[in-house]
């Protein structure tokens, strides 16, 4: 079956050598897993739009602060950061996210959130119209990174996180998952 396909390609004019099954079960399948670390809560200004540039339609979402709440973190989202996004002329946007956390027990954490949201056309209308759209119907992953002082929340310096965002008319939620 395996040259059956191999020569299939090849007629195709791909040029393409395919690894035997044998090949792909020799690579270590690592046992990769996510552990929520918290929910953020942050809501949002009114874009301001930058206008049409050559990469696309650029545009800043001011910050105006929230919560945030894990089994071992807590605290707020402080006013100040924003979200600045280049919408491509294929739909997508490109996120890039700065903002600060102030944990309860007064510990700054500086956080740079980049990621893509996309979705059909119509769902994406919804939600630039501030409609309530179900998560499921758009992509919106982010991968923050992290940067604070040494102490009770340098765990956040030390793993690599990717998250979920949900995009509501009063807020966006974000929920940061730590890959294991």
């Amino acid at each position: 079956m395996e040259n059956t396909r191999r020569d299939f390609i090849q007629k195709l004019g791909y040029g393409l050598v395919v690894p035997s099954t044998n090949m792909l079960s020799t690579i270590a399948k690592p046992p990769l897993g996510l552990e929520l670390a918290f929910e953020m809560h942050i809501n949002v200004g009114k874009p301001i739009e930058v206008g049409v540039t050559p990469q696309g339609t650029r545009r800043i979402i001011p910050i105006l602060g929230g919560s945030f709440k894990g089994e071992k973190i807590q605290g707020t989202v402080l006013e100040g950061g924003a979200d600045w996004q280049l919408i491509r002329k294929d739909g997508v946007a490109e996120i890039e996210a700065k903002y600060t956390l102030k944990t309860d027990d007064g510990t700054l954490i500086y956080i740079i959130n980049k990621g893509l949201r996309h979705g059909p056309p119509e769902v994406m209308k919804r939600l630039a119209k501030g409609e309530k759209v179900d998560s499921s119907e758009y992509y919106f992953r982010t991968t923050p990174v992290f940067e604070t002082n040494e102490g009770k929340y340098d765990w956040l310096m030390r793993s690599v996180f990717v998250a979920k965002g949900i995009r509501n008319p009063e807020n966006v939620v974000i929920e940061v998952w730590k890959l294991l």
